[in-house]
This record gives structure tokens, sequence and C-alpha cells, in this order.
């Protein structure tokens, strides 16, 4: 599986690397470095980073480190929640689109341009004010930019196996559409779809912390990277450690995700992929 995937590629096992070793910190890393994230000591605040405290502490006298470790769970769920909103959203839309009628098919191809006229953080910005501040409104105004992607990418994959001979066999021997589609359409659409995931997943965490640092995402005293980073900007004349780390683990982890996602559209390729939902996308 790793040769198949192109594990040849530097890029991939780099991103391989630094991606399993977020899961592993995100389950371990609580129970091995302990603490209570939102656990002020007003005795310490600001303190450089040391032996006791490998990244310093706040303006609270919180642990940076245990911060970003229950900061990392909270980013990968992040990315579930939103890939997983928009993708089963996105997905089921966009089959239907590319075996429906073509008025069908044109009217949700036009949704979707509609959608994709308006930059992604912006459409988010629009969602969260309309909702009100929150991760979990944060969350459905970053699946929101990500349905259409997902429309396109279920409708070309459909659409590319409508006339294949097996999928009209089943069609002549009485398969109903629907059975089609969910029974042997979907399952072949698995790769390019974790493919599109995978890609996706860097502006998840980009999106969810800019929302964050601008208030309008996870609420304090969440250990949101983007929340921490609008902390620490407080006091940056003082202190660098409270913006850096945060921003650090963002870099990293988005990192980590463009490149798995690459490695893995090398060996498998991703059709009617968006770069807007990708590694290098805009949000």
């Amino acid at each position: 599986m790793w040769r198949r995937a192109g594990a040849s590629s530097l890029p991939f096992r780099l991103g391989a690397a630094l991606c399993g070793g977020a899961l592993v910190l995100a389950l371990v890393g609580p129970a091995l470095l302990g603490g209570d994230p939102s656990a002020q000591d007003l005795y310490h605040v600001l303190q450089p980073p040391s032996w006791r405290h490998p990244c310093g502490t706040d303006a609270f006298g919180r642990d940076i480190l245990v911060r970003l470790v229950y900061g990392l769970r909270l980013t990968l769920m992040e990315i579930a929640v939103s890939l997983t909103v928009a993708a089963g959203i996105g997905v089921p839309i966009g089959l239907f689109a590319g075996f429906a009628p073509r008025w069908v098919d044109g009217a949700v191809m036009t949704i979707s341009d509609v959608l994709f006229a308006f930059p992604g953080l912006v459409l988010a910005l629009l969602v969260v004010s309309l909702l009100g501040p929150g991760l979990f409104h944060a969350l459905l105004a970053i699946a929101a930019f990500s349905v259409p992607v997902y429309i396109r990418l279920g409708r070309t994959l459909a659409a590319g196996m409508r006339h294949l001979l097996w999928v009209e066999a089943l069609t002549v021997l009485g398969a109903g559409r629907t059975r089609v589609l969910l029974r042997h359409v979907l399952p072949n659409a698995a790769t390019p779809l974790l493919v599109q995931a995978t890609l996706s997943g860097g502006t998840v965490v980009l999106a969810a912390a800019s929302l964050s640092f601008l208030g309008l995402g996870a609420q304090p005293p969440l250990p949101e990277w983007g929340t921490m980073m609008s902390d620490g900007r407080n006091a940056l004349g003082a202190a660098f450690w409270p913006c850096l780390f945060p921003g650090l683990s963002i870099a990293v982890t988005v990192i980590g995700l463009n490149c798995l996602g690459d490695g893995l559209r090398e060996r498998f390729g991703a059709p009617g992929e968006d770069r807007r939902a990708g590694s290098g996308g805009e949000v």
C-alpha cells in the first residue's frame, strides 16, 4: 500500500510522518503531559520557554504546550466534522446530478458556480454572521464553502462512469438509479474522494484558525490555535512565544496534510478536484 501510494516520494513520506505523528500525539499527548489546558497560574504569566514549560506560558499563566496538544485534538475534530458534513451533502448531490437529465445537471452546476463566486472565507464570514460566533457555527461555515467542491467531484465521477459498459448492463438488467449509484458508483469513487478530503484538510485548518482569530470561531478558553494566537497578540510586545508556537503548529499541520494529499494525488489522481479546497486553495 505504501509503495502504491507513492511511498518513494519524499513529500509523501514527510506528510505521512507528520500526520501520523499528529494522530499519535493527539491520542497519547494529554495523558503524558497531564495538566488542565484552562488552568491559570497568575504567578507565572508570560514565562519564557524552559524545562518546566517547554513552550512557555501565556498571559494567564497557562502552559502553552499543554494547550497546543489539546488544541491538536480540536483541530482534528474540526477537519473530521467539516469534511464529513461537506462530503455528506455535496457527494450525493453531485452523484445524482451526474446521472440526472441534462436540465437537472445544469441547474445543479449553476448553483455550484454561484457558490464558487464567493471567496471561501467571505462565504464563511457570511454564514457565521448569520448564525452567530461559535465553534459549531464556524464548522458549518467551513463546510458551506466546501460543499460545491464535492458536488463537482461527485458529478464528474458519476458522469465519467455513466456510460461504462458495466453500468449500462446493470441498468438494462433492471437496477435502479439509486442502487447503481450507492452500491456500485460510490464505492468506485472512494479513492478520489479520499484524496480530495486530504487535500481539503489544510484549508479547513487555516479557515478554522482564521475564524477563531477573528473571534468568530472557537471561544475562550477553548485551546484552539487561532484563538491562542489572538490572545497572544495582545502581549506580542513583551513575549513572542504565545503567538509563535500556535502559528508553527498550524504551519506544520497544513504542510503535513498538503504533502500527504499531493503524494496520494500523484498515485491515484483526483478527477474534478478544485484547488480552492485543496492544499493551495483560497480561503
